[in-house]
């Protein structure tokens, strides 16, 4: 993920390691992002770590899991 310097930019995101070719817009805030945005279309995403995936749920207590 990359951002600009300053105290917003966005960031490309899209489901890693995935055939899907979709691709959308974060707006990040420093080195915050609003979980709203991670998961207005999907409740769960994979985050690419180095050569690991990892999985971010929103569960329907409104928690999230990160698992490997």
């Amino acid at each position: 993920m990359s951002a600009t310097s300053g105290d917003s930019g966005s960031v490309a995101a899209g489901p890693a390691g995935s055939s899907s070719a979709t691709t959308r817009t974060l707006t990040m805030r420093g080195s915050r992002i609003d979980s709203r945005e991670l998961f207005a279309a999907e409740r769960e995403i994979i985050i690419a770590h180095g050569e690991d995936s990892y999985r971010l749920r929103l569960t329907s207590q409104n928690k999230l899991i990160l698992t490997k």
